[in-house]
C-alpha cells in the first residue's frame, strides 16, 4: 500500500508549551512543531490550507483526528457535524449556554465567523449547532463559503464532517486540499469505506488513515490494499487503539503539553502517531499541488 511519508522528518513528540492562540497562527510554529523543515512551498500552502476529515459510517474516531489535526497545523478547527459528541462538545462549547450561533449566524448573514480562542492548548474553533442539520447550505455554497473563509483567516482550517454524504460534507470535501480518511479493519466500517471511495472516485485527494487499531486482520488490511489499488488512494500512518482516550475528559489537545512543557507518558504514543499523520497531510497536500 502506498506511503505518503516517505521524505518528512520527524522529532521528539515532547515540547515546550507555546503561548496564547497568536503563535499558532504563524505557519512555521506549526512546521517546528512537527519536526518538518520549512520550504516556500510549505509556507505558501499552509495559510490557505484546507483539510476534511471525512467518513461514510460514524464511530470511527474521525473527531478526534480532527481536532488533533488542527492543534497540530496551528488551524481553525471547523465543526460540521451537529450531533451532541462531536467535536464542538469535546472542545469545550456548549450551545445552551450561548446566545449566538456562530455557523448558523455567519452563514445566514454571508460573512467570516471569528473562531473562539483555543488559548493556546486546543484548536481555535468554529463551533457547530444542533439546527445545522435542517440549515446546511447546498454543496457547492458550502464549499465556495469555506474557501472565503480560508482565505479571509488566512490559516488552515481542518474541517470535521457529519457521517454520511450530506450536502455540507459533500462540500467541505470538494473543497479540501487533503480528505483525511478514518478506517476501521471491520467489516461495516469497510463497507462503508469502499462505498466512499467509489462515489468520491476520479479527482479527491483521499487519504486512507486506519485508525484505533487494536490487531491487523489479514483478510481485512487485504480489502483494505484492494482499496487502496483500485481507486489509487494512499495508506497513511496507523493510529492504534488507545484506552486512555475513551475516558477522557479534559478538553485541551492530547498533543498538547501541559503545564509541564512534557506530553504525558500515557498519551506519547498517540501523539507521535498523529504528528506523522499531520506530517503524512502537509506531504500528500504538496503532492496535490505538483
Amino acid at each position: 500500500m502506498p506511503d505518503s511519508t516517505a521524505g518528512v522528518a520527524t522529532r521528539n513528540v515532547s515540547g515546550k508549551r507555546r503561548a496564547g492562540g497568536a503563535e499558532a497562527q504563524q505557519p512555521g510554529i506549526a512546521l517546528e512543531r512537527l519536526g518538518v523543515a520549512s520550504s516556500p512551498a510549505l509556507m505558501e500552502l499552509l495559510p490557505r490550507l484546507i483539510v476534511t476529515v471525512a467518513a461514510w459510517k460514524g464511530g470511527v474516531g474521525k473527531t478526534e483526528l480532527a481536532k488533533e489535526l488542527a492543534f497540530l497545523l496551528g488551524g481553525v478547527l471547523v465543526d460540521l457535524d451537529w450531533d451532541e459528541g462531536g467535536a464542538t462538545r469535546a472542545w469545550g462549547y456548549r450551545h445552551e449556554t450561548r446566545a449566538t450561533a456562530p455557523l448558523l449566524d455567519a452563514l445566514e448573514a454571508g460573512r467570516v465567523p471569528r473562531p473562539l480562542s483555543g488559548g493556546g492548548v486546543r484548536a481555535d474553533l468554529i463551533p457547530s449547532h444542533p439546527d445545522f442539520a435542517i440549515h446546511q447550505p447546498p454543496a457547492d455554497q458550502m464549499a465556495s463559503t469555506l474557501e472565503k473563509w480560508s482565505q479571509s483567516l488566512g490559516r488552515p482550517l481542518v474541517v470535521d464532517t457529519h457521517p454520511g454524504g450530506v450536502s455540507s460534507t459533500m462540500g467541505a470535501v470538494a473543497a479540501a486540499h487533503v480528505i483525511v480518511v478514518p478506517v476501521n479493519l471491520e467489516t461495516r466500517a469497510l463497507k462503508a469505506t469502499e462505498s466512499m471511495a467509489k462515489e468520491l472516485q476520479g479527482g479527491y485527494p483521499l487519504l486512507f488513515v486506519i485508525n484505533r487499531v487494536e490487531a491487523a486482520p489479514e483478510a481485512e488490511l487485504r480489502q483494505l490494499e484492494k482499496l487502496s489499488d483500485t481507486f489509487d488512494i494512499p495508506v497513511g500512518p496507523v493510529v492504534s487503539s488507545h484506552t486512555f482516550l475513551k475516558r477522557r475528559k479534559l478538553t485541551m489537545a492530547v498533543c498538547a503539553p501541559g503545564r509541564s512543557g512534557e506530553i504525558p507518558a500515557r498519551a506519547a504514543g498517540f501523539v507521535e502517531e498523529m504528528h506523522e499523520v499531520a506530517r503524512s497531510v502537509l506531504d500528500l497536500a504538496l503532492k496535490a499541488q505538483q
